[in-house]
């Protein structure tokens, strides 16, 4: 699993079962680009059809675990300068994946399966600065071209 964005890195995740359940490692820091450090982190549920985005975020990196459901993920580069790549990937319970989407991606999730499904989340910004007392740093664009819909 590969990605022609310059910054974008899908890494498969491995689960690991016993008599007791299962374990899988969502990253760790010996194996996450280079100064991408997660401050927070935060689970959410999209109920199948729903989607999520499209946004990007001018200095937010983010780091997601998608390990349920059925996800459509796309992704596009709009920084200035670089070619416009539109890349869709299927994600979740069939193919568990930590995807890290750097600043000026634009990223778009939709849940494509049967069920309840959550993603878990990793920025490496607090949402809305320290204390929820700065401006979001996002950028909507659900009126984008139909040719980047989800």
């Amino acid at each position: 699993m590969e990605s022609q964005i310059e910054g974008v890195v899908l890494r498969p995740l491995r689960r690991y079962t016993d008599a007791r359940g299962w374990l899988t490692e969502l990253f760790r820091q010996d194996e996450l680009p280079e100064g991408f450090l997660p401050t927070m982190g935060y689970i959410s549920m999209t109920h199948p059809g729903v989607a999520r985005g499209p946004h990007e975020h001018r200095e937010q990196t983010d780091g997601f675990g998608f390990l349920s459901g059925t996800y459509e993920v796309s992704l596009w580069e709009n920084r200035p300068g670089k070619e416009r790549i539109h890349e869709v990937h299927r994600l979740g319970e069939d193919c568990p994946c930590f995807l890290v989407v750097p600043p000026g991606v634009v990223h778009a999730y939709r849940n494509v399966g049967d069920t309840d499904a959550v993603v878990l989340n990793f920025p490496n910004q607090l949402y809305a600065g320290w204390g929820r007392k700065e401006p979001v740093d996002e950028i909507r664009h659900e009126e984008i071209d139909s040719e980047f819909k989800v």
